[in-house]
């Protein structure tokens, strides 16, 4: 069976901490997978917002997630702290993947919890179509 891998960049421009909350965690006892989303969704607007940008204003468009992948690595339970590292990456006229490396830390080592990408378009909702990538925005990293 073929697995997803995810190679990551070398550098990251940004973290954010942010506690796993018991709304996180699935029947197994452990962070489910649709809240791995859902933390780096969180990762990704604290991102954006350090340069002043959301999903929806964007450099003066929008975004829109064209896919996504996670490659699963180790577990994380209620009362851990995620580190989640964001850069950009494979700047195109109208897309860019994002990429997410997620952390926790013990005993003062990280261990790598998971790997992901997001795959984002630049879009007008109003016009429902995909839109230029913004020269503004390209100072991201």
């Amino acid at each position: 069976m073929s697995r997803t891998r995810i190679e990551l960049p070398a550098i990251f421009h940004f973290s954010v901490s942010i506690p796993v909350r018991i709304t996180d965690i699935n029947y197994g006892g452990h962070v489910g997978n649709d809240a791995i989303l859902s933390l780096i969704h969180e990762a990704r607007m604290q991102y954006l917002a350090s340069y002043g940008y959301s999903e929806m204003s964007f450099a003066g468009v929008a975004l829109i997630m064209a896919d996504a992948g996670v490659e699963f690595r180790s577990e994380l339970f209620y009362g851990d702290t995620v580190i989640i590292s964001v850069t950009i990456a494979n700047l195109s006229k109208v897309s860019f993947d994002i990429y997410y490396r997620m952390e926790k830390e013990t005993d003062g080592k990280r261990r790598l919890i998971a790997s992901a990408r997001t795959g984002m378009v630049c879009f007008d909702y109003a016009a429902k179509k995909i839109t230029a990538f913004p020269e503004a925005a390209k100072q991201l990293r």
